[in-house]
C-alpha cells in the first residue's frame, strides 16, 4: 500500500478504536488483533455471546474440556482492556491462579496479579493503599475473595470471571458459606462463569449456578423444582430459558477446526527389593496406630495421607520425613512444644497446596493428647530411629532402575513419531525430584535435566534464570514479576536445550509444555483431576504429535495395581483423543476427599481379598453418581442439535480472518503515517526501529507488528511485540484521532494500489464530496459508529462500503484549497438522514434486548406467584392425608391430636390463601420497579462528532 493522509488516519484510527455496536465480529476487533491465539470460530463465537445483551447480568460458557474455555474468557477480558474497562477480576480454585496469570500474559499480554494475604500484606507495605485498584487484573482464589466480601463489594467490577463454576453450584443454599458470600460480595456485577461440567448430578444445580448471575432468572429453588423436576418436567421451557445464558460447544462439532492427537499408555512394571518392602510394610503399619504423637490429632487423616504418598514415592523421601518426625517428637518430649508439623510438611515436599485449600478443620477437634504419655513417646522414637536405619540402609532403588527403562521406551517412541527428545518427569515430593536429578546425572543426563518446582530458587535453577534475563535484555518477554520470570526461563531452557524436566505438582498449574511428547508419572497422584491436570500441559492445542504417557506399576503392591487400574478403565485417562470425560472429573467434588477415600482403603484393608472388595465398591459408587436418565436430560438441554452448526461457525471464521486482514493493513498504514519521523520501517518484516522513545512505556528499539494475515509471528527475542494495546500502538491511535483535518481536497491513487478493487475502478477519473462521522449512542451500553456519506459531482449517492474501499486506496491532499461555501446542500441532508437511519438500527437493536429482559422478568414474576402457590397446595395435600388418618386412627387419643394438627393446618391454608393476594402485589410491584429501571437505561443520549469532510477525485 502506497502513502496514506492524515484523513485516512484518522479514519483507520477510529476503526481501530470505537466500541462497535453489532454483535458481529467487529466488536472483537481489537481483542482477536491482539491476542496471540490461533482463530477457532467456536471460542469467537462464545466470546460474542458473553458480550451480546448489555443488559443480561452474565452468562455461563461450559464448553466441553479441552476446547478452551480460558482462552474464550481471555477474548472477553482482552476486548474489555481494550474498551477502557479495566476493573476486571478473575475468582478461580487456588490451583488454577498462576495458570491464569501466564495465559493472560502469553496469550493475550494483560497485566495480572495474583492476589493472596500476603501479596496484600506486601503491597500495603510498598504504598498501595487498595491492592484491589492496582491496574491490574486481579486474580484470587474462592476462599480469599469470600474473605473479602466487604472489600469486593465496595469495587465497580466491569466484569467477574469465576473458573470452575460447579463448585458453586449450592451457592443458593444458606448453608453454603462461600457462595453466599461470593453472591452478596458481587452482587449486581456482570459476571462470566466457566464450567465443562454444569450439571452433574441433579438439575438443581443449574438453578444454583444461575443465581450467582442473576436472581431473577428463576424463581425460588421451589419453583423451580415443581416447573423443571416434578414428574416429566418441562425440558423445553427450561432449554428456552438456559439458552439465553448459557452456551455449550461439544468437540465433536469442532473436530474439522481442531486436530487432537491421542494419548497412549505404558506401564512400566518394578519390584522393590526385600529391604525396599521391610520399609513400606513398618511404616504402613505404624501409620495405621489409631493413637500416635507422630501424626497430630488435628491433622491425622490429611498428614497420613501425605505420608503414605512420601512413602510411595521414595526411600530418600520418606527419610528426610521421618528425620523431621523424630526432631518433632523429641522436641514434644524435651520442650512440650508441638510445631505445626502439617505446614512444615507441605512446604518442605513442594506438595500441591489443595491439601489446605480443602481442609478445614473442625471447630470441635479434641486438642492433642494431654498430658504426654512418655513410655508410649519413647515408644514411637524408637520405632522412628528404625525406620530411619532400614531407610539409610537402602543401597538400591528399584524404582528408578525402572525409570531409566521406561526413559529408554519413551524416547524410542519418540524416534518412531518424529517428535522431540523431551520428557517430563512428575514427582508428588521435592526430596523425590532431587534424588531423581542426581540419579540421572550419574547416569549419563549429566546437563540435560532441568528441576521445576513451586519456588523455581535453587543455584541451578536461579543460574539459567539469570542467564535468560540477560539473553532477553530490553525485551518484552521480562515481566517483572520474578516468580512467572522464573518459570517463563526454565520453560524456554527445557525447551531450547535440555532434554528432561523433572517437576513437582507445581508444574501441573499454568505451565504449556505442547512442545514434549512424553510424560512420567513417577509418583501417579490418586486425584483423577490431577492426573488430567499433568497430561493436560502437554496434551493440549498445538500438540502435533500423540502424548506418551508412562506409569510404574509396583508388583508388590495390589492397591497400588488397583488405583492405576481405577484411573486407566473407570476415568479414562491414559488413552485415545480426549482422555477423562467431563461427566466423571465432575461428579467428584473435591480431589482431597476423593484421595481420602483412597487412604482409607490402605489404612483398614489388610488382605488382597479386603482391598479387591473395597475398590470395587468405590468403583460402584462412581458408576451410579451420575444416573442414566440424567444424562440423557444433559444432553437434551445443554447440546446443540443445529445441522448448521458447522456452516455458523465457518462464516463466522472467514468473517473474522477478514476483518484482521484490515485491521492489520489499517495498523500498520496508520503506524507508518504518524511514526514517519521517528521510526525506520521494513515493509517486507513488519517491523520498525524506532530512533527514540515518543510515549511513556514505548522504549526506542525494535517493534515488530503481532499479526501478519491472521497469524501469530515468531517475535524475535529482542524485538518489542507491536500490538493495539502496547502503549505506542495506543499512542499512535490516539494521535491518529486527534489528528487536524481541515476540509480539503484528496486524490485517491488506484493506479498505485496493488489489488483490483471494482468499485473503485469505477469511479476512477470521478470526482465529489464525502463526510464521515462520529455517532455516539449512550444508552444500554455506549456504542459507536462510523457513518460515511459520500455522492459524486452527478449526484450519485455512495454507500457505506463504497466509502471505506476509496480509503483502501493510496492518496495525497490536493495542492489547490477547497472552499467549504463550495459543498453541496444535498451532502448535509443526505448526512443527517444516514444519521437517523443508523440511530433508528440502534433503537431497534436495543429495543429488543429490552424485550428479552423483560420477558425474563415477567416470567420470574411467574415463578414466584407459582411458588406461593405451590405451599398452599402443599398445605392441601396434608390437610387430606390428616383427614385419611384421622378416620383410620383406632384410638381417641390419636383422633385428638390428629384433629389439633388438622384445624392448625387449616388456619395455616386460610392464612395461606390471604397473603397469595399479598404476595403477587408484592412480585408484580418488584418486577414494575425493575422493568422502569431498565425503561431508564434504555433512554439514549447521543452526539454526533464530524470527523472531516472532502472534495474527492480518483485517479
Amino acid at each position: 500500500m502506497g502513502s496514506i493522509t492524515s484523513y485516512h488516519a484518522k479514519y483507520y484510527a477510529h476503526e481501530l478504536s470505537i466500541q462497535h455496536a453489532d454483535n458481529g465480529v467487529d466488536r472483537l476487533s481489537q481483542s482477536l488483533f491482539d491476542a496471540s491465539v490461533d482463530l477457532n470460530p467456536h471460542q469467537i463465537d462464545a466470546a460474542l455471546f458473553a458480550l451480546n445483551n448489555p443488559l443480561t447480568q452474565g452468562v455461563l460458557l461450559a464448553d466441553e474440556v479441552g476446547l478452551g474455555k480460558t482462552i474464550e474468557a481471555g477474548l472477553v477480558l482482552c476486548q474489555y482492556w481494550a474498551e477502557r474497562k479495566r476493573k476486571l477480576i478473575i475468582i478461580c480454585p487456588a490451583s488454577l491462579r498462576r495458570q491464569w496469570a501466564q495465559e493472560l500474559k502469553d496469550k493475550f499480554n494483560l497485566p495480572s496479579m495474583v492476589l493472596d494475604s500476603r501479596t496484600w500484606s506486601n503491597l500495603q507495605k510498598e504504598g498501595v493503599y487498595n491492592p484491589l485498584n492496582n491496574k491490574q487484573i486481579v486474580i484470587m482464589s474462592y476462599h480469599y475473595a469470600a474473605r473479602l466480601e466487604e472489600k469486593l463489594v465496595a469495587e465497580p467490577w466491569n466484569l467477574v470471571v469465576i473458573d470452575e463454576a460447579h463448585k458453586l453450584r449450592n451457592a443458593h443454599r444458606e448453608s453454603n458459606k462461600m457462595g453466599q458470600a461470593l453472591k452478596r460480595a458481587l452482587n449486581g456485577r456482570k459476571k462470566l462463569l466457566l464450567t465443562a461440567t454444569p450439571l452433574q448430578n441433579s438439575l438443581i444445580e443449574l438453578y444454583g449456578i444461575s443465581t450467582l448471575i442473576d436472581e431473577h432468572l428463576f424463581g425460588d429453588d421451589k419453583a423451580f423444582r415443581k416447573q423443571f423436576m416434578a414428574g416429566s418436567g418441562d425440558i423445553q421451557e427450561l432449554k428456552e430459558r438456559l439458552s439465553g445464558f448459557v452456551k455449550r460447544t461439544l468437540r465433536k462439532d469442532v473436530l474439522e477446526y481442531i486436530r487432537y492427537t491421542e494419548r497412549k499408555t505404558v506401564t512400566v512394571p518394578f519390584t522393590p527389593s526385600d529391604p525396599e518392602q521391610a520399609l513400606y510394610d513398618g511404616v504402613s503399619a505404624f501409620l495405621e496406630m489409631e493413637e500416635s504423637y507422630a501424626l497430630p490429632k488435628r491433622h491425622r487423616h490429611l498428614t497420613g495421607l501425605i505420608l503414605r504418598k512420601l512413602l510411595a514415592s521414595s526411600s530418600y523421601a520418606v527419610l528426610n520425613t521421618l528425620k523431621t518426625i523424630k526432631h518433632r517428637l523429641e522436641t514434644l518430649r524435651d520442650e512440650n512444644i508441638d510445631d505445626d508439623f502439617l505446614l512444615k510438611l507441605i512446604d518442605e515436599e513442594d506438595i500441591e497446596t489443595d491439601y489446605l485449600d480443602e481442609y478445614e478443620p473442625e471447630a470441635n477437634e479434641e486438642p492433642d493428647i494431654q498430658p504426654i504419655n512418655r513410655e508410649q513417646l519413647d515408644g514411637e522414637i524408637q520405632d522412628i530411629e528404625r525406620f530411619i536405619a532400614q531407610a539409610q540402609a537402602i543401597s538400591s532403588d528399584s524404582k528408578l532402575k525402572a525409570l531409566l527403562q521406561a526413559l529408554d521406551t519413551g524416547f524410542s517412541q519418540m524416534a518412531v513419531m518424529g517428535a522431540q527428545d523431551k520428557a517430563i518427569i512428575f514427582t508428588e515430593s521435592r526430596r523425590t525430584q532431587e534424588y531423581i536429578a542426581q540419579y540421572l546425572a550419574s547416569k549419563g543426563y549429566d546437563g540435560q535435566t532441568v528441576s521445576f518446582s513451586g519456588t523455581n530458587n535453587g543455584p541451578e535453577a536461579t543460574k539459567i534464570y539469570r542467564q535468560w534475563l540477560e539473553e532477553n535484555k530490553g525485551s518484552d518477554q521480562i515481566t517483572g514479576s520474578p516468580q512467572i520470570d522464573r518459570r517463563t526461563a526454565l520453560i524456554d531452557y527445557f525447551k531450547h536445550h535440555g532434554k528432561i524436566m523433572i517437576a513437582t505438582e507445581a508444574a501441573a498449574e499454568g505451565v504449556n509444555l505442547q512442545f514434549c511428547s512424553l510424560l512420567i508419572n513417577y509418583d501417579l497422584p490418586w486425584n483423577p483431576q490431577r492426573v488430567e491436570q499433568r497430561i493436560g500441559r502437554c496434551h493440549r492445542y498445538g500438540q502435533q504429535f500423540d502424548v506418551v504417557v508412562i506409569n510404574f506399576v509396583n508388583q508388590r503392591n495390589y492397591a497400588d495395581q488397583r488405583v492405576l487400574e481405577l484411573l486407566t478403565q473407570k476415568f479414562r485417562l491414559f488413552d485415545g483423543v480426549f482422555g477423562a470425560s467431563d461427566d466423571i472429573l465432575g461428579s467428584i467434588e473435591s480431589g482431597v476427599d476423593f484421595e481420602k477415600r483412597i487412604q482409607a482403603i490402605y489404612d483398614t484393608c489388610r488382605t488382597q481379598q479386603a482391598i479387591a472388595q473395597a475398590f470395587d465398591e468405590l468403583q460402584q459408587q462412581l458408576e451410579a453418581d451420575i444416573t442414566h436418565r440424567l444424562r440423557e436430560t444433559q444432553q437434551l438441554l445443554l447440546e446443540n442439535f443445529d445441522e448448521d452448526i458447522h456452516d455458523l461457525l465457518k462464516i463466522k471464521l472467514d468473517q473474522a480472518e477478514q476483518r484482521l486482514n484490515k485491521v492489520t493493513r489499517w495498523f500498520w498504514a496508520l503506524t507508518r503515517h504518524q511514526l514517519a519521523n521517528n521510526a525506520e520501517f521494513n515493509e517486507v518484516e513488519h517491523s520498525f526501529n524506532l530512533a527514540e522513545s515518543i510515549s511513556e512505556g514505548a522504549p526506542a528499539g525494535s517493534y515488530e507488528l503481532l499479526r501478519l494475515n491472521g497469524e501469530a509471528r515468531i517475535i524475535s527475542p529482542h524485538s518489542h511485540t507491536y500490538r493495539l494495546s502496547h502503549p505506542l500502538g495506543e499512542h499512535v491511535i490516539e494521535q491518529g484521532r486527534t489528528t487536524h483535518t481541515p476540509i480539503a481536497g484528496l486524490i485517491f491513487d488506484y493506479q498505485q494500489h496493488d489489488a483490483k478493487v471494482a468499485v473503485a475502478e469505477q469511479l476512477q477519473g470521478e470526482a465529489g464530496w464525502l463526510r464521515l462521522n462520529l455517532l455516539t449512542i449512550d444508552a444500554l451500553q455506549t456504542d459507536q459508529y462510523l457513518v460515511f456519506t459520500g455522492l459524486t459531482d452527478d449526484g450519485v449517492l455512495l454507500d457505506g462500503e463504497v466509502c471505506q474501499k476509496l480509503f483502501n486506496l493510496p492518496g495525497k491532499v490536493a495542492e489547490t484549497a477547497v472552499n467549504p461555501a463550495t459543498q453541496p446542500e444535498i451532502l448535509a441532508t443526505q448526512s443527517q438522514r444516514q444519521l437517523d437511519a443508523t440511530l433508528s438500527q440502534a433503537m431497534e437493536a436495543n429495543n429488543k434486548f429490552f424485550q428479552e429482559e423483560r420477558q425474563k422478568l415477567e416470567k420470574w414474576a411467574d415463578d414466584k406467584a407459582l411458588s406461593a402457590e405451590q405451599a398452599l397446595q402443599d398445605t392441601k395435600a396434608r390437610i387430606k392425608a390428616l383427614k385419611r388418618e384421622s378416620r383410620q386412627a383406632l384410638s381417641m387419643e390419636e383422633q385428638q391430636a390428629a384433629q389439633k394438627q388438622l384445624r392448625e393446618l387449616e388456619r395455616q391454608q386460610r392464612k395461606q390463601r390471604q397473603e397469595i393476594f399479598d404476595v403477587e402485589d408484592e412480585i408484580m410491584g418488584k418486577r414494575d420497579q425493575l422493568i422502569e429501571q431498565l425503561e431508564q437505561r434504555l433512554k439514549q443520549k447521543t452526539d454526533v462528532k464530524e470527523l472531516f469532510t472532502i472534495r474527492w477525485r480518483v485517479v
